[in-house]
C-alpha cells in the first residue's frame, strides 16, 4: 500500500496534490484496493464548480458503485480524458496516470482539513 508523502488525503480516500492554486485530485491506493477492479469512471466537465465534501464523480468496480468526493472547493480546469476509456488505470496507477480532475482552488484554507500521509496511513490502518 502506497502513501506518497507529497500528497494530502481525505477520510473518503481521495488524494490531493496542491501546486500554486491548482489541486490535482484522485482516489488513493487504499480506495482502489478496497473497490477491486474498476470498470467505469464518470467525471465532471471542465468549468464545473465543485464543493468540498460533495460528490463530483463516480467510480464503479466489480464490487460497488462509489461517489468520489471533492476534497476542496473550486472550478474544474482539467479532466483526465483518458480515464473513462481506461478505468483500470485507477487500479494500476492511482497516483500517477489515474488522476481524475484538476481544480482551481477557491478557498486555500480548506487545505487545513486534509490529512498528511502519516495521518492518512494511520486512519487506513484503523479502518481494518
Amino acid at each position: 500500500m502506497e502513501f506518497p508523502e507529497e500528497l494530502k488525503y481525505t477520510a473518503e480516500h481521495e488524494w490531493v496534490l496542491f501546486e500554486a492554486d491548482v489541486a490535482t485530485i484522485g482516489i488513493s491506493d487504499f480506495a482502489q484496493d478496497a473497490l477491486g477492479d474498476v470498470v467505469f469512471v464518470e467525471l465532471p466537465e471542465v468549468g464545473t464548480q465543485i464543493e468540498a465534501g460533495k460528490p463530483f464523480g463516480v467510480v464503479e468496480s466489480v464490487k460497488a458503485v462509489s461517489d468520489v468526493y471533492a476534497p476542496l472547493s473550486g472550478e474544474v480546469v482539467e479532466v483526465n480524458a483518458e480515464l473513462p476509456d481506461a478505468p483500470e488505470m485507477v487500479n494500476t496507477s492511482p497516483y500517477e496516470d489515474a488522476w481524475m480532475i484538476k481544480i482551481k482552488v477557491s478557498d486555500q484554507a480548506e487545505l487545513e482539513s486534509l490529512m498528511d500521509a502519516a495521518a492518512y496511513q494511520e486512519f487506513c490502518e484503523s479502518e481494518h
